[in-house]
């Protein structure tokens, strides 16, 4: 093979639409925007959502329920992943260290998931009632 015979493979590249070049082209006159109208004319969008001027459904709606700003915050981490950090102590620090959660985290909750084979002390973290038991018959503990 030589890099000069080298072609897409067939039907692969088509010819680019030519809007509005004539009667031929299957696009002419008025280039597809249809007849008048807003939509017919250069620079005749509007935002989206816009209803004409009527009060646009995302406006008529009420806002529902309650959205957390420091759910983002809160880094989750599976029992198995903490046998990832090489220290005896487990807190958000040598978590952040281990690259197991991200920089920005401010807190973390330890799920249930996976084995915990070797005894670990858990500092300062939140966890579920499985990943407390988990720790526990590992040996770990866990300080609050």
């Amino acid at each position: 093979m030589k890099l000069n015979s080298i072609k897409p493979a067939e039907g692969a590249k088509h010819a680019k639409r030519r809007v509005g070049r004539g009667i031929g082209s299957g696009l002419g006159k008025t280039a597809g925007r249809g007849h008048k109208g807003q939509k017919s004319r250069t620079g005749g969008f509007h935002k989206v959502g816009f209803e004409g001027g009527q009060m646009p459904l995302q406006r008529r709606l009420p806002k529902r329920g309650f959205v957390s700003l420091t759910k983002a915050d809160t880094a989750h981490v599976r029992t198995s992943e903490l046998l990832q950090v090489t220290s005896d102590v487990i807190d958000l620090l040598a978590l952040k260290e281990a690259k197991v959660v991200p920089a920005s985290a401010k807190s973390v909750k330890v799920y249930l998931s996976g084995d915990l084979t070797r005894a670990v002390s858990v500092q300062g973290l939140l966890l579920s009632k499985g990943a407390r038991a988990a720790v526990e018959a590992a040996g770990g503990k866990i300080v609050e």
